[in-house]
């Protein structure tokens, strides 16, 4: 019998019965590459692919970091098919088989990195698995979650095609069980965190963090996020990524803030992801000296695809923006590319398109209002202005005139101003001029001014009331009270 250091890339064919017990067990240590294909036959189904030996070792810390990211990827990926949450991890959870035939997949793909000892970076990794998960989906359509949970055993057949004499039994699961898998695996990679070696110390990779300002409960906190943190080398992709934020300008207080809101950032590589993604995204018109503001708000910004990148810039092009506001909308609104261009960024055009809105004077008024959802943000508040009297045309030129007007709160924000607006001797065409109105606290400048314009006995205009400084109002004020004193002392002159 051959040994696996025997064996080279040939064609290997197993017999996959469902009621072999051992099946999974034979074959859980090989390394899968290639297409899935199976074949129903009489006894059973053909499960054909290639497969490939590696004798040079895997780092147990490196496999444990691979998986989690693949895992990462095939739930990202399922949830993009629509599935829920909740339900892709409850697929990812009885799929470990599969995940090992990821991880032993991209082994095989890029086995001259391996060789050489150089880790793949997150996108590396997702770049790898996607179009192989895509290929898998159009091969087997909706049976593909089926795939990955039954995975090396070929899936069971659609309910129409099982014997109507023989139904498969219901087995009811106990509350919680199905999230056993992913719970322990994220105790695992919390407890690394804070494990002690033989002398009493912690983990390098756990001091080097604790040193830059985070504490074990923010290590643990974004390790129960992503499980993969705890698995990054500190040598070869903590330090140098660190290192790197802060020759950008990026001061070490807001490091942790950084690791916090995308610890994913440390597993890309500098030379191959990470440069070359902002090296493009300043073709695009990103200001370079703002890089340490951009990766403060968005650090997420570095982890994106090229091809996601290119959609999302590609849309705001089509809108009618110039690269040059483009290139200002990224720098201040660089989250812009997190929204989905088919659903959430081009929905979001054509409703503010049927209200007559410029969508790329919004877009660069107020990128973020891009991303708000149609129905529970937008919508509501055009209903709100519409049952106040106003037209479509007009709310669309308020929009126009102030894109931040549909952020605000409906039942904090516009309706107690509109209710004291009610109160205020103006028309409510003032509010078509000056919907910036409900940019101000009510309670510290709307309220205030108005009081002291009515007790000073003149008339201003709703915009002089609010947007003129402190010193420039008291100015007006005074201005418009001597005018009326003069105006009033002629009236009586004449009477007499």
């Amino acid at each position: 019998m051959q040994t696996f250091s025997q064996l080279g890339p040939s064609e290997i064919f197993f017999i996959a019965r469902r009621d072999n017990p051992c099946t999974s067990n034979c074959r859980a240590q090989l390394w899968f590459t290639g297409r899935l294909h199976f074949r129903q036959e009489s006894f059973g189904f053909r499960l054909k692919n290639r497969v490939e030996y590696s004798a040079r070792p895997v780092p147990p810390n490196l496999i444990a970091a691979e998986k989690e990211e693949a895992k990462a990827v095939l739930t990202l990926f399922f949830k993009k098919q629509g599935l829920s949450n909740s339900v892709s991890v409850r697929i990812i959870n009885k799929s470990d088989l599969f995940i090992d035939h990821l991880v032993s997949r991209l082994h095989s793909v890029h086995k001259a990195r391996y060789l050489v000892g150089r880790e793949l970076t997150t996108l590396e990794i997702r770049d790898s698995l996607v179009p192989y998960l895509e290929q898998l989906h159009e091969e087997h359509g909706d049976l593909l979650s089926d795939l990955v949970v039954s995975f090396p055993d070929p899936p069971p057949p659609p309910a129409e095609d099982r014997p109507v004499s023989s139904p498969p039994a219901t087995v009811t699961q106990p509350r919680g069980l199905t999230d056993s898998a992913a719970d322990t695996r994220k105790l695992r990679a919390v407890s690394r965190v804070s494990e002690l070696d033989t002398e009493g110390a912690l983990r390098p990779q756990t001091l080097y963090l604790l040193d830059l300002g985070l504490n074990l409960e923010q290590i643990k906190t974004i390790t129960r996020k992503f499980a993969a943190f705890p698995y990054y080398s500190l040598e070869g992709k903590i330090k140098p990524v660190v290192e790197f934020l802060l020759d950008l300008g990026i001061p070490k207080s807001d490091i942790p803030t950084i690791l916090c809101k995308r610890p994913q950032i440390c597993g890309i590589s500098l030379t191959d992801n990470l440069k070359p993604t902002m090296a493009f995204l300043e073709t695009l018109g990103i200001d370079k000296n703002q890089w340490a503001k951009i990766i403060y708000r968005f650090p997420a910004i570095l982890t994106y695809s090229r091809q996601k990148l290119i959609s999302t810039v590609e849309f705001l092009t089509q809108t009618g923006l110039s690269e040059e506001q483009i290139g200002k909308i990224l720098t201040r609104c660089p989250n812009i590319m997190s929204y989905s261009v088919e659903d959430k960024l081009r929905p979001t055009m054509e409703y503010f398109k049927s209200l007559n809105v410029d969508v790329a004077v919004l877009l660069h008024r107020c990128p973020q209002t891009f991303g708000l959802s149609i129905e529970t943000n937008l919508k509501p508040v055009t209903e709100f202005f519409l049952e106040k009297g106003y037209g479509i045309d007009e709310i669309g030129i308020m929009i126009s005139r102030y894109g931040a007007l549909y952020t605000f709160s409906l039942r904090e924000n516009l309706m107690p101003k509109w209710d004291y607006f009610q109160t205020m001797d103006y028309p409510k065409s003032e509010l078509v001029k000056f919907p910036q109105f409900f940019g101000y606290s009510l309670q510290e400048r709307i309220k205030p001014r108005y009081e002291l314009v009515k007790r000073s006995g003149v008339r201003l205009l709703l915009n002089q009331v609010l947007s003129l400084s402190g010193v420039e109002f008291e100015k007006v004020v005074k201005k418009k009270m001597m005018k009326k004193l003069v105006s009033d002392h002629q009236s009586s002159s004449e009477l007499l």
